[in-house]
């Protein structure tokens, strides 16, 4: 396993309030809602929330043997918060709940193949472990692929939530990807926490 430099801990893993946030916006019919091809549905509207319950501990017990290893943090506080969820943005139609996730050469094999067969990327560590603005897409490192965690489905998309073991914070969180051809490449994050409020931000910018 690789680490890569230490990250500010800081307040951390508030999901319950920004998740909150985010349904709100989305539901907010002159904002947001109208943007969609077809609308949420009327239980999510009255309840003013994308998720769904939380999973429970023996869920995440029964998941975490079942992938024979440890969630990170952050995203194993996300589905205590809620086991799932609708749209983040208008490109992820769905985050997996726990009964759906696993390791994405065994859900996304073509996925894998297309990313992996006859890549030749060499990329520093230097290049690899910068994240934030001068991170460039294809500074990913494509023989992680296969050991990733798929987390999100868009149907007829590429673009997809990745969990990367191969590469830990200190305090056990896993790098999270971003990935899509469209970029081309992944844009990385230390962690799923700092992926999803980028998400959020870029979600708002759009408004």
């Amino acid at each position: 396993m690789e680490n890569p430099q230490s990250q500010d801990d800081g307040p951390r893993y508030a999901w319950r309030d920004l998740l909150q946030r985010w349904s709100d916006e989305w539901l907010d019919p002159v904002l947001h809602e109208q943007e969609r091809a077809e609308p949420f549905p009327d239980e999510v509207r009255s309840a003013r929330w994308l998720g769904a319950t939380g999973a429970t501990s023996k869920d995440l017990s029964t998941l975490e043997q079942r992938l024979g290893t440890a969630l990170p943090p952050s995203y194993r506080h996300f589905l205590l918060t809620s086991n799932g969820w609708l749209n983040t943005t208008q490109n992820i139609h769905r985050i997996l709940s726990a009964q759906e996730i696993g390791w994405t050469r065994d859900l996304d094999p073509e996925l894998v193949a297309s990313w992996t067969e006859d890549m030749q990327l060499r990329v520093s560590d230097e290049e690899y472990f910068l994240y934030g603005e001068g991170q460039a897409p294809t500074t990913l490192r494509p023989e992680y692929l296969r050991h990733t965690l798929k987390i999100s489905h868009t149907p007829n998309a590429t673009d997809v939530y990745l969990l990367n073991p191969c590469v830990l914070t200190p305090d056990g969180e896993w790098e999270a990807w971003y990935l899509a051809h469209w970029l081309p490449g992944a844009v990385r994050y230390p962690s799923f926490w700092d992926l999803m409020n980028d998400e959020y931000r870029d979600f708002r910018d759009e408004q």
